[in-house]
């Protein structure tokens, strides 16, 4: 026999010599399960057999000791006619058993509830049809209703949909949002501070009262445990003040704070302390809740569901993948997820179903690259000599960057197949330029080509630049066959065209939003560039890409995309990164400055303008806010005017203004009639006023490192030495240190990496695919899984592109459903 099935029958017959009360090895049967198939895969024992064992020894401790006894003799039997191992001895099977002992009082929350059916033991004489083994059992019916689950009827329903669950399949992947051990808290005399925390104890007193002149309302509670006592509040929650009562025995979780040298929670979660809490012997779920539904009720039915339902979830992924990625069954995870038996084992469920969410976003995104490149589109070349003319012609020589991501573009237009590429680069890094001399590809083969950008600003300054560098002889074209469509166009210029593109006599149109309302029509339209391209919604993208046939897609983002991301919701697009600043374009000096050291930044504007440049001051928010202590743009400008900047002129744009006050404001900046431009973040994109030398950015701890690094991208696109400065709402707040990073350094793609780290996906991924950042328990930051996740994933692709394999049936429906969840589309 194999080592690990002598090794198993040793475990079984020490079993049965100590009366099957799961005394054979130290922590129970349960706990040599995972080591003991790791030794069976060495042993290439079939992994049927190992499931089996798996399967059924899982919930060993909460069975009868005469169960015990029939499981064991159940799964011997079958190793025994497989695998032709040697019989157990005849008092193992055949010995009496001792009367059962009386359960001890106290049990451990997380182990398996007794009234789980296990699967009847196989009879020799039973003929093998008739034998249903593990591996074959019905189907969990995930799409079932969750009123299918005992005690859960209509009017529960109804709640558990606030927290999007309707079927079983939901409940299951509803996992905690945190464990806590009962077993291993801390007395309130060992707590520290800054320590995150689950304390239990006795409410001493409750009380609610009013600040900020009755605005807000306070909730105050002191909660001790017989060795100290810690100070509770809750902030704008005076509805606990009738859940909690004196007297009262809770358990709170939050991170430990300091008031005047005493300990303190602030808004920490709390829930009663019932008696399973106390009698719990492991790691304990807390889930999301909502209203009218308790952790204590929640709890109940989800034990009742991992216990019925965890075992009989189908594996999606193959078994030779789960080896290869070496992640744990996913029947395992689940249970493991929602009732672990140890922190490590937790860890490995996590990963397992994050790995789940990262592969299936992979193949997805492989599936919809293939789809594209699948499809046909013209090919364009243009010989070298031409297009080194085109280029000699330029009034500046090309970074070795942009000649790179001229190389990748051009392939792509003659791949015979649609481009589609994303160029990234930095404020200021050239993208536009490599846009045009793509149009002048299309047009010396008497193609279309639209640029489409979110603001009008931004779109004529790219007018300006395709003319500047497109139209003269040796790019052969004229000024007439490049022209601007924005909102502010006339009406007869619009006619006029329109005209033109239908008739193909325009060869580059250059436009917001306008340029793919109807009736606009093109007579080959080729090339569709794309600026800032989380900008648009789906619908405006796909509007454009419907004006020609297949054409070749171009999109453009001056927001540093972290690599992460660039592997997993844009790993569909082919990506440029142009990462080499051009010549002469200076590094801006950056600051930060608190708020009593505001008249300095005033100083350095003053200064600045009085020597003919210009300043950008940004807000965080439109108008004052109760909710808010921020400053706001409207109310700093009428004091910025009236007491600081008196004798400058200055221009107040925020997002509330009509599409042409907000041009109209612009323009006047842009032609030096604003000194000092007063603004929200709707400045972040599309202005190039080379003569503005200052960016002031207050309540700079609420925006971004790469909206910060936007805004600073505004300065330094001229001559002059450029500075931004930032200042914070308070000194000590602890998001200053996160500030620091813009000072140590101008690198985009550094401070994206640390703003991805911080504040999550939600930034970068515009309305391009807003599910992502809903992913369960996959971090879109931890690159070495997705890396992981990507490498397999291509390999499943490459053998199985659309998953038509008998093997992959059921990893198909898994993606199917995900990517109905998590929507997306081609850019």
């Amino acid at each position: 026999m194999k080592p690990s099935i002598t090794k198993l029958r040793n475990y079984f017959r020490l079993e049965a010599d100590k009366d099957y009360e799961n005394k054979a090895i130290i922590g129970g049967i349960e706990s040599m399960l995972e080591p003991w198939a790791a030794e069976a895969r060495v042993d290439q024992i079939p992994e049927a057999i190992i499931q089996v064992v798996m399967v059924r020894l899982r919930d060993y401790q909460g069975l009868s000791q005469n169960s015990r006894k029939e499981v064991l003799g159940g799964i011997w039997k079958r190793i025994e006619r497989e695998l032709g191992a040697e019989p157990l001895d005849d008092d193992v099977q055949q010995r009496p058993q001792r009367k059962p002992q009386p359960q001890a009082a106290v049990k451990s929350e997380i182990k398996p509830s007794p009234e789980k059916v296990e699967p009847p033991p196989e009879k020799e004489d039973s003929p093998p049809q008739v034998r249903q083994e593990i591996e074959d059992q019905e189907p969990a019916d995930l799409n079932a209703n969750v009123t299918t689950l005992d005690k859960i009827g209509p009017g529960y329903a109804e709640k558990l949909k606030q927290l999007n669950i309707e079927t079983l399949g939901d409940l299951l992947y509803h996992f905690p949002k945190r464990y806590v051990n009962y077993s291993e808290l801390k007395p309130i005399n060992k707590l520290v501070f800054e320590d995150t925390v689950t304390v239990i104890g006795t409410v001493k007193s409750i009380h609610k009262r009013a600040i900020k002149s009755g605005k807000n309302q306070l909730v105050e509670a002191i909660l001790s445990d017989g060795t100290g006592a810690l100070q509770i509040t809750w902030f704008n929650q005076p509805w606990i003040i009738n859940k909690i009562k004196a007297n009262s025995q809770i358990s709170i979780s939050g991170k430990i704070d300091q008031y005047l040298g005493r300990l303190t929670v602030n808004n920490p979660e709390w829930s009663p302390l019932g008696r399973e809490n106390l009698l719990a012997q492991g790691i304990s779920p807390v889930y999301p809740l909502t209203a009218k539904i308790t952790q204590n009720w929640l709890r109940q039915r989800m034990k009742a569901l991992v216990i019925k339902w965890a075992a009989k979830v189908r594996d999606p992924l193959p078994l030779t993948l789960r080896e290869s990625a070496e992640v744990m069954d996913l029947s395992i995870a689940l249970r493991q997820a929602h009732y672990p038996e140890s922190w490590s084992k937790l860890k490995l469920a996590q990963h397992r179903l994050a790995f789940d969410e990262i592969f299936l976003l992979q193949l997805g995104v492989l599936q919809q690259k293939k789809a594209w490149q699948d499809r046909k589109a013209q090919a364009y070349e243009i010989s070298d000599d031409t297009f080194r003319t085109i280029i000699e012609g330029l009034p500046f020589k090309l970074t070795g960057a942009q000649e790179q991501s001229l190389a990748d573009m051009r392939a792509d237009l003659a791949s015979g197949h649609p481009m589609n590429r994303l160029i990234q680069g930095d404020v200021g890094s050239g993208k536009t330029v490599v846009a045009a001399l793509a149009a002048a590809i299309l047009s010396q083969n008497g193609a279309q080509s639209a640029i489409m950008a979110p603001t009008s600003i931004l779109a004529e300054q790219h007018y300006q630049t395709f003319l500047s560098l497109l139209a003269k002889e040796n790019s052969g074209l004229a000024a007439e066959e490049i022209r601007l469509m924005i909102g502010a166009t006339s009406e007869s210029e619009k006619e006029e065209i329109r005209a033109g593109l239908s008739a193909g006599e325009i060869k580059i149109v250059i436009g917001t939003h306008a340029i793919i309302e109807d009736p606009v029509t093109f007579d080959n339209l080729q090339l569709a560039v794309i600026d800032e391209q989380h900008r648009f919604g789906v619908n405006q993208r796909a509007a454009l890409r419907a004006k020609g046939d297949n054409p070749h897609i171009l999109v453009m983002t001056a927001t540093p995309i972290p690599r992460s991301l660039a592997l997993t919701v844009y790993g569909d697009l082919d990506l440029t990164v142009i990462d080499e600043m051009p010549p002469g374009r200076q590094s801006v000096d950056t600051a930060v400055r608190y708020p009593q050291e505001r008249e300095l930044a005033y100083n350095l504007i003053r200064r600045q303008v009085e020597a003919g440049h210009q300043a950008f001051i940004i807000y965080p928010l439109v108008e004052e806010s109760e909710k808010s202590e921020e400053k706001a743009a409207v109310e700093e400008y009428a004091r910025l005017q009236k007491e600081i900047f008196p004798h400058f002129s200055l221009g107040l744009l925020h997002g509330r203004l009509s599409p042409s006050d907000k041009e109209a404001t612009m323009k006047k900046f842009q032609t030096g009639e604003f000194d000092v431009l007063v603004s929200t973040s709707v400045v972040e994109v599309g202005v190039d006023v080379p003569n503005a030398t200052v960016m002031l950015i207050e309540g700079a701890h609420r925006f971004g490192l790469a909206q910060l690094h936007q805004f600073r991208g505004r300065v330094g696109r001229g001559d002059a030495k450029s500075y931004c400065i930032l200042i914070p709402g308070k000194r000590d707040a602890v998001e200053n240190q996160r500030l620091k990073a813009m000072v140590e350094t101008n690198d985009g793609f550094v401070l994206a990496e640390r703003d991805l780290d911080q504040r999550g996906p939600g930034q970068f991924l515009g309305t391009r695919q807003s599910g992502f950042s809903e992913l369960q328990m996959a971090s879109i930051t931890d690159l070495p899984l997705i890396e992981k996740a990507r490498r397999h994933a291509k390999a499943i692709h490459h053998r199985d592109p659309t998953l038509a394999l008998s093997e992959h049936q059921l990893l198909g429906n898994s993606l199917d459903r995900f990517w109905q969840v998590n929507s997306s589309d081609i850019s």
